[in-house]
């Protein structure tokens, strides 16, 4: 009986204990594996965003339906561009304007609610969106609108700690989830149409200080434990006088953890301003390349450090507001090999070394790319000269650069939404947009929270049965399998699963599933907004479980011009929709 008892008691402290420590580390890193919750924004740290869940299948997916719904509320209904977090019963999600909510995953009853206070004069260029969360120890982890980390209790929605990320009135802001790695909130930041400098930060999980700090632009200096480490690059190697002070960078998309190599992995946005002339770009000089380092890059980052381990970047001498900020993928190519893949912004498809970022190939996976006719041997694109926004100097008034029509246009092949890999199929899968734009070059001088463009553009359609393109993309051949056509653009996340479903929205507001072979449209459901959202799944109680939060919104809305008009009749909202496969269909 003692013996018992003993055991009882010990079991129970022990339980006590790891209630107490929270999500660990290891926690974390087993994410994809443990299908009873979901804890980081990507469904894992490697961002592939697939469930190896099978209960839901290709078979049973039409019997899936509504669970509950949740209204966000209020007239705060803008873009709602999360990925849930479901942990201890208890979903989270934030919302526009910088708000978090904490749902009872069973009812649907909200438990708590954070509202950021937030300034007057935010300069959030592409709404005010939010992307989601991360959670670990006891907290809960999201950036706001005006540049800050806020750490909140996971049971009570308490502030625990904010940080100051960087100064809003210059242009700063921050909407993507943090990564935590071994105990650190690492963020990035947002405003690269404002002159900022792009950066990436480590804080302490527990206590919100500072650890590191890495501008991604040349000429800047880091930071280690509240001492100068390193520069960035060298100073002026690829930027002209002083403009790499403005140079923009911004990391607005946050990153991936590659734990085969202990790698953070950050794409870096738009060199600033758009106009390349200014920096160099159009016409390169002896000295000095004009590709503007490291901007439209991905940086392979230490996460002790912060000290840069390897860069590629996708478009040197960007002049066309080509962000490098898409995710990478990490993954294992079906020889086994490490591998990273990103689907870039420029209209390309970009497969990487995990060891050192060194290029492995490239395919474009849009149609009719204007500004550059292919990637050479290593990686570099192969630009069409002619195709390069005018320099506004060369003009006989000097106010306007000759005026090119580009493609992709300047939200890009593939902007901020997710894409998907299916361990199960070994292909992505690709959200697009076929669209392209006139744009053209203005001057401009670098004015302290004001845009900071030196660009004129209007965005157009390609085609007309279509803009939005869902494509299945095989990595190692660089073949599209598949392609789904949506009339209006696509600008939300893509989850895959081992049951051979790919799972999206549209803006139109319907939530699909496909079939990952062939494409074939398996289930839909109308949510009645349009989604931009990123989908999750999870099992509960014997039950598998898929949610997506529904609400119209985002850039393009705010910057589409005769694409905005194409889509202007969607309804905005602010819905968090959760599917159940009933148990009886589980075997079916």
């Amino acid at each position: 009986m003692n013996r018992f008892i003993a055991a009882v008691t010990a079991a129970v402290v022990a339980t006590s204990a790891a209630y107490a420590e929270g999500v660990t580390e290891q926690d974390l890193a087993n994410d994809q594996a443990d299908t009873s919750r979901v804890l980081t924004n990507g469904m894992g740290r490697d961002l592939q965003r697939f469930s190896p869940l099978d209960t839901l299948n290709k078979e049973n997916v039409e019997n899936l339906v509504p669970a509950w719904a949740f209204s966000l509320g209020g007239e705060k209904q803008r873009g709602q561009e999360t990925q849930p977090l479901i942990y201890d019963g208890v979903m989270y999600i934030t919302g526009s304007y910088s708000r978090v909510y904490a749902i009872d995953v069973k009812t649907g009853k909200e438990l708590w609610q954070y509202d950021a206070r937030l300034p007057e004069g935010i300069l959030p260029c592409c709404d005010v969106i939010n992307r989601g969360g991360a959670i670990h120890g006891d907290k809960f982890y999201f950036g706001t609108l005006d540049a800050r980390i806020v750490a909140l209790d996971l049971k009570t929605g308490d502030v625990v700690w904010r940080k100051k990320i960087a100064d809003y009135k210059a242009g700063y802001s921050y909407t993507a989830a943090p990564l935590i790695v071994n105990g650190l909130v690492i963020t990035g930041n947002s405003g690269g149409e404002f002159g900022i400098v792009g950066a990436v930060e480590a804080r302490d999980a527990e206590t919100g200080d500072l650890v590191w700090k890495r501008p991604v632009i040349e000429g800047h200096m880091g930071e280690l434990n509240g001492e100068p480490s390193t520069m960035t690059g060298t100073l002026n190697a690829t930027w002209p006088g002083d403009m790499w002070k403005t140079g923009g960078g911004a990391t607005w998309l946050g990153g991936s953890y590659d734990a085969r190599t202990d790698t953070l992995i950050f794409g870096t946005g738009n060199p600033a301003p758009w106009n390349s002339h200014l920096r160099g770009a159009g016409e390169p000089t002896e000295g000095n390349t004009g590709d503007n380092l490291y901007a439209a890059s991905r940086l392979g980052i230490d996460p002790a450090t912060g000290e840069i381990k390897w860069h590629f970047q996708t478009t040197p001498r960007e002049g066309w507001d080509f962000d490098g900020v898409n995710e990478v993928v990490a993954y294992n190519d079906r020889d086994g090999n490490q591998r990273l893949a990103t689907a870039d912004r420029n209209g390309f498809f970009y497969v990487l070394d995990a060891a050192d970022g060194g290029y492995v190939n490239a395919v474009p996976f849009v149609e009719q790319i204007s500004w550059a006719s292919g990637i050479d041997d290593t990686g570099r694109p192969i630009f069409i000269e002619d195709n390069r926004p005018g320099d506004p100097a060369a003009a006989a008034d000097g106010k306007k650069g000759e005026t090119v029509f580009a493609v992709p246009g300047f939200l890009g092949g593939k902007n901020w939404m997710p894409m998907a890999f299916s361990q199960r199929t070994g292909n992505f899968y690709v959200p697009s947009n076929e669209w392209g734009m006139d744009i053209w070059n203005e001057p401009i001088t670098y004015k302290k929270g004001a845009a900071y463009l030196g660009s004129g553009f209007t965005i157009k359609p390609l085609f007309e049965d279509h803009i939005g393109s869902l494509k299945a993309i095989d990595p190692d051949t660089g073949e599209v399998k598949w392609n789904y056509k949506n009339d209006a653009p696509l600008w939300g996340g893509v989850m895959t699963t081992a049951g051979g479903l790919v799972f999206f929205g549209t803006p139109e507001g319907e939530f699909i599933a496909l079939d990952d072979d062939t494409g074939e449209t398996l289930w839909s459901f109308q949510t009645g907004s349009g989604i931009v959202g990123q989908p999750i799944t999870w099992e509960q109680d014997g039950e598998q479980f898929v949610s997506v939060v529904s609400g119209w919104g985002g850039a393009v809305p705010l910057w589409g011009g005769e694409v905005a008009k194409k889509v202007n009749y969607l309804n905005q909202g602010g819905m968090v929709w959760t599917f159940r496969l009933p148990k009886q269909y589980a075997s079916k």
